[in-house]
């Protein structure tokens, strides 16, 4: 199809007072149509784009927000778990290695930014710059993968076809049954985010394809959650400066049957950034007309989001919040900068901890709706020389008045955990992988869980995934951005995690893991 330019409706932003709450209501949205939709051939028959040589470089992520402490120095962690004694009642399902720089079409870029998810046949695993299907029953990968990120842009025009930027994430769409893949286009302007959405259960299949613009304003590290009405997106806006966080929804309906689709976004201050939408994951559908939960970490709180769309009526489309829950106190680990120790390597690892480690995952029971998420935290020592851990929180009754059902910093021992992704079953258990790191613990992949019915706020003793066998050194400290777990829509008990690993030390030499793993008495 020939690319053209799509109409653009901008309308002013309104603001008011949510009655009763003190909370504020954003209305009026900015509204656009994508700047071009076609649908592709089977991806299984486009041959790779051929990456451009560049040199070895890293992605671009400036930390959007000054961050506060909150915890004095001398202070601990008032939810640390320091010691797990029960093993987590695990059972391994399959691991394999996913992508890493040596693969096909993945050039020398730092960090992966790895993620995945599971489907009913299929996992789908993506990095910069590249992505692959594999057999979820063996973990082979299928013919003709893996293929460079923009390979699902080809022959669309623009920069979605020319560029291969990265900062990928890939989702699988339980209720409808479609892969939903995205990744930026910013290497040359109008920077813009690239969506395609299968047509069918098949990733190796055919794409309905898109690609909304935000014109000459940076749409950096992009992050999706699917719902019911919409498939929502967030990103932190840059010019020179940070701009703030903006929280967007793209048409659902529209663009699972390959039509005309447009996007409604609100443009938050420069006060907010780091949001993450909520990601449905159980099969029972939020409350009907349920918003698109969206939330942030403030200084000892959370920042919770509803965003209401109407498609049929922008004009009704309504952002209301922040609502401020308290949490217990902590420190962003490294002050959001570098200081994970390594073996043998005195390069220090980035932490990441200035933002939400995606996702943030949803689940109603019928009873109660939950929502999951984690972040990184000082738990002791000095910003040069930190024990690091990993903070999750469960919150419940976030259509109503949300609230923090439990909580807690797993740090059961002096090696660092960070850059988790955390998830639960359909029975309300809960798994969470993340990386680990210490002077003497080259990075490593591991995970940890909790049944529903253990004491609130613990996890059990974790499990090795894989273990790494060498650091990362050469003066590059990016380590992530994310990584990600997911459930299986078949059997609603299955995690798949994927993350980061080195097997030697060295610079710009990463390699991946997927591993899958179910907790016991799911079925």
């Amino acid at each position: 199809m020939k690319r053209f330019l799509g109409l653009c409706v901008l309308i002013l932003l309104g603001v008011s007072h949510a009655s009763g709450q003190g909370l504020q209501r954003l209305t009026r949205p900015e509204v656009s149509y994508a700047v071009h939709h076609d649908t592709s051939p089977p991806l299984r028959d486009i041959p790779s784009i051929l990456p451009m040589f560049v040199a070895a470089h890293e992605k671009p992520r400036p930390i959007p927000i000054p961050l506060g402490s909150g915890l004095a120095a001398e202070q601990s962690d008032p939810v640390a778990q320091t010691s797990a004694n029960v093993l987590v009642p695990a059972i391994a399902g399959i691991s394999f290695d996913g992508l890493g720089i040596g693969s096909p079409y993945t050039p020398d870029a730092a960090p992966p930014d790895t993620n995945g998810a599971i489907g009913a046949t299929q996992y789908v695993q993506w990095v910069n710059e590249a992505f692959a299907v594999y057999d979820k029953l063996t973990g082979a990968i299928a013919t003709g993968f893996p293929k460079a990120g923009n390979t699902l842009w080809a022959g669309f025009g623009g920069g979605c076809q020319t560029n291969n930027d990265g900062d990928p994430i890939v989702q699988y769409d339980k209720a409808a049954n479609r892969w939903v893949m995205t990744q930026f286009s910013v290497s040359t302007t109008p920077y813009l985010q690239c969506v395609a959405v299968s047509t069918t259960s098949d990733a190796t299949g055919s794409y309905n394809r898109y690609s909304f613009s935000y014109g000459s304003t940076f749409n950096d590290y992009p992050k999706v959650g699917v719902w019911p009405d919409g498939y929502y997106v967030t990103y932190n806006m840059f010019t020179s400066t940070f701009q703030g966080a903006k929280l967007c929804a793209w048409d659902r309906a529209q663009m699972l049957v390959g039509a005309a689709a447009t996007q409604q976004c609100f443009q938050l201050s420069t006060s907010y950034g780091g949001v993450l939408p909520s990601d449905l994951d159980s099969s029972t559908a939020p409350p009907a007309g349920a918003p698109n939960y969206m939330v942030n970490f403030g200084t000892n709180k959370l920042n919770l989001w509803k965003f209401h769309v109407d498609w049929a009526t922008p004009a009704n489309t309504t952002l209301t919040g922040p609502t401020a829950i308290p949490v217990a106190s902590f420190t962003a680990a490294c002050g959001g900068g570098a200081c994970i120790q390594q073996k043998n390597v005195s390069q220090k690892l980035d932490s990441l901890a200035d933002r939400l480690m995606y996702r943030l995952a949803y689940r109603n029971f019928g009873t109660d709706e939950s929502l999951v998420v984690n972040h990184s935290v000082k738990v002791s020592g000095t910003k040069r020389n930190q024990v690091v851990g990993v903070r999750w929180y469960e919150l419940r009754s976030p259509g109503t008045t949300p609230t923090v059902f439990q909580q807690g910093t797993y740090s059961p021992d002096s090696t660092s955990r960070w850059m988790g992704s955390i998830a639960m079953d359909k029975l309300g258990n809960m798994a969470m992988g993340y990386s680990v790191s210490s002077s003497s613990v080259y990075p490593s992949v591991r995970y940890t869980g909790r049944l529903a019915t253990d004491p609130p706020g613990t996890m059990a003793a974790e499990t090795g995934a894989y273990d790494g066998t060498g650091g990362q050194n050469g003066g590059l400290n990016r380590w992530g951005d994310y990584s990600s777990i997911s459930i299986d829509p078949v059997d609603q008990c299955t995690f798949w995690y994927t993350t980061e690993y080195l097997k030697s030390t060295g610079s710009f030499n990463w390699s991946t893991r997927v591993a899958s793993f179910k907790l016991s008495g799911c079925q």
